[in-house]
């Protein structure tokens, strides 16, 4: 039966890693990659400055596109400021550590001053208390779950140092669910930040929100930053960060990265970008099934979160 795999979740588990593929570890209950652990200790202690920005996301749910967009709001849409490193190098990554152990985001943001943009996928339970004791501020941005899982296997295939990928998408949803996947349950991540948008300094985005009036959504952003931008300026950070500029833009397509960690014959890095693409990839049962069960976990939590648009 189609609804099998959402009504008896527990039967399913993660694939053995292949060889050159790691395993996933935990903090509190959380699944993150083995070499996040490893350096947990100092990203638990990092020291956040008033003036750091923290871009948060789950996996696959639109990171690079609201780092570019960050980005070209605090350089007021200059080309080449922004070009002036990998975006990796610009917005370090606090909890990630590069798979050879040569740099991890943590010991890049140690020696930069503020403000720092700061990129993690923590869910909010494991985000350094620094960052909240400082009152920092925090752009978290939410994509579909359907969209967000079918980009995750897509990535887990060309990145040689994730987990072996699932073996279906609708398994992926059900152990996005269950909080196998890295960085643990979508839906306790969006959760997380949803509850807490008003307590903190949170703006909270939608990926389909930004896809359907980019002009709209970069204006809310320019003003939780308080940046002033004419129209001219934000339309035109609108045209630098469109996925097909982005896709051919070296500085925030991860082309660094060396064909040793990304497999680019199985997947690109910035792969469609699109609403609606778990159509080409669910069927009507399992996309059915998908639907019973999310309206019965978001039924406490009414995040306006589109599949379409």
């Amino acid at each position: 039966s189609v609804r099998e795999p959402f009504s008896e979740p527990k039967r399913y588990t993660v694939a053995p890693s292949a060889a050159g593929r790691i395993e996933l570890s935990h903090i509190q209950g959380i699944p993150l990659l083995e070499r996040v652990v490893k350096y947990w200790p100092r990203v638990e202690k990092f020291q956040a400055s008033e003036e750091d920005l923290l871009i948060a996301t789950y996996p696959k749910a639109g990171t690079t596109w609201t780092q570019e967009v960050v980005d070209s709001i605090l350089n007021e849409g200059d080309v080449e400021k922004c070009k002036r490193a990998p975006t990796q190098v610009r917005m370090p990554f606090l909890e990630m550590t590069a798979p050879d152990g040569s740099s991890s985001g943590i010991t890049k943001l140690e020696v930069m001053d503020p403000p720092r943009v700061i990129k993690t996928h923590l869910p909010i339970q494991l985000v350094p208390r620094s960052f909240w004791d400082a009152g920092c501020k925090v752009i978290y941005m939410a994509r579909n779950p359907k969209d967000t899982v079918v980009s995750y296997y897509h990535f887990d295939r060309m990145h040689l140092y994730q987990p072996e990928p699932t073996v279906h998408y609708s398994i992926c949803l059900v152990l996005c669910k269950m909080g196998i996947l890295g960085w643990g349950s979508w839906y306790d991540h969006v959760k997380g930040y949803w509850k807490e948008r008003h307590n903190k300094k949170i703006l909270y985005i939608l990926y389909e929100d930004m896809k359907e009036d980019p002009v709209r959504e970069v204006t809310r952003i320019a003003q939780f930053l308080k940046r002033q931008l004419s129209k001219s300026t934000i339309e035109h950070i609108v045209q630098m960060t469109a996925f097909s500029a982005m896709r051919e833009n070296p500085m925030a397509n991860y082309s660094t990265i060396p064909d040793t960690i990304f497999d680019r014959t199985a997947s690109e890095f910035m792969r469609k970008g699109e609403v609606g693409d778990w159509k080409n990839h669910f069927s009507a049962g399992e996309d059915a099934a998908f639907e019973e069960h999310y309206r019965k976990i978001m039924s406490d939590c009414p995040i306006p979160i589109r599949f379409t648009i």
